[in-house]
Parts: structure tokens; C-alpha cells; sequence
């Protein structure tokens, strides 16, 4: 039995959901949320029922979005013949406060991994294909994360992307190794990130 009224008992439940919050945090968010006056919790609950209603992922790019296609999508000054090829969209919003790219991306939504039962069917891959075969795409930067999922990702992208980028003359290439092994896009510094995209190295597996 709990010692909590209900309702704070299901706010800290709810809490504990979010990832890398355990019993006691929810508990000290759960009060800290007690204490916020009536106009700022209510913003707050506006604020998540407004991104739960209104974002969508983007038809092109599968980036978060209130409007499709998205504002980088719909970007007349973008060079669209290049893609940047990222797991998440937070990782697209890493790159873009690097301000170092100025071409498009594709979001996975995720990772290859099968011990987790994440295969490649679960991710947009098919909808990055139907892209490069589009015939106006010149270069695709494989940027998934320099972990081991991020790493058997791109391996198998590289794989799945051979012939079509040889058939449509596609530069495949890999962001340079100056991102350090194991990290995640997202935690990494701008200035990182920036040097990684300008040495970008061909990845193009048996040529």
C-alpha cells in the first residue's frame, strides 16, 4: 500500500517511466512539481500534450516535424544531393547546431540490433533506398553512432547500398573517426562534429 495520495502515487509512476529516473528522483521530481505554481504546471502538461498531438515525422526525412515535409526538407537553400545519414533526430539536431552541414538527412529511428529484436525491417531503411535511387542524390554520409549497433549499422547500410550508389554514381562516405569510439552523436561537442563531417572518408566496401 502506498503512502502517497493517489495522485501523487501515479505522478511518480509516470515519472519512473522516463528513462534513468528510478524511485527515489520521481519522488523529488513528482514534489519539485508540487511546488511549481498552477501556470507553470499546467504549462508544463500543455507543453507535453501539445508535442504528443502536433509532431509527426517527416515524409522525406523522418525528422520530428509540426508541418510535412520539414523546414529542412522544405529548404530551398539546402543542397539535397547530400544525405546525412543519423539514428535519431536528436542526433540531426547535434549536427545542426554544429552549423557544419548544409545538405539534408535521413533518420533511421533507431539502430540494427538484433539481440534487442531491432532489425533492419524496423528502421527506414527501405524509404532511404527509394531516395538514393531517385537519381538526385550524389553523396550519402553514413553518421550513426561510433558504437558497436552504430558501427554493424552502417556496415550493413554500406552493404545495402552498394550497388545502387554504384549504379547511380553515389558517393558513400563515413564521418572521420575524430568522433570518439563508443560515443553517442547527441554528446558530442560541435566542434567534434564539424571536423568529423569536413573529413568525411569513402565508404564504399569492395571498391
Amino acid at each position: 500500500m502506498t503512502i502517497y495520495p493517489d495522485s501523487l502515487a501515479r505522478l511518480v509512476e509516470s515519472l519512473k517511466k522516463l528513462p534513468g529516473i528510478g524511485n527515489k528522483t520521481a519522488e523529488r521530481l513528482a514534489f519539485h512539481l508540487i511546488k511549481l505554481s498552477d501556470e507553470d504546471a499546467m504549462g508544463l502538461a500543455r507543453a507535453i500534450r501539445d508535442v504528443k498531438q502536433n509532431l509527426t515525422h517527416c515524409s522525406i526525412c523522418s525528422n520530428f516535424t509540426e508541418h510535412d515535409p520539414c523546414p529542412i526538407c522544405s529548404d530551398t537553400q539546402r543542397d539535397k544531393s547530400i544525405v546525412c545519414v543519423v539514428e535519431q533526430p536528436k542526433d540531426l539536431m547535434a549536427f545542426e547546431k554544429a552549423a557544419a552541414f548544409k545538405g539534408v538527412y535521413h533518420c533511421l529511428l533507431g539502430h540494427i540490433a538484433m539481440l534487442e529484436g531491432i532489425s533492419p525491417e524496423d528502421l527506414t531503411i527501405e524509404p532511404l533506398l527509394k531516395r538514393a535511387k531517385s537519381g538526385q542524390i550524389k553523396e550519402i554520409i553514413i553518421a550513426t553512432n561510433p558504437d558497436l549497433e552504430g558501427e554493424g549499422t552502417a556496415v550493413y547500410l554500406r552493404d545495402v547500398l552498394g550497388d545502387i550508389a554504384q549504379q547511380n554514381k553515389i558517393k558513400l562516405t563515413r564521418i572521420a573517426r575524430g568522433v570518439p569510439a563508443g560515443a553517442e552523436i547527441e554528446n558530442v561537442s560541435s566542434a567534434i562534429l564539424s571536423d568529423a563531417l569536413t573529413g568525411r572518408a569513402s565508404f564504399e566496401g569492395g571498391r
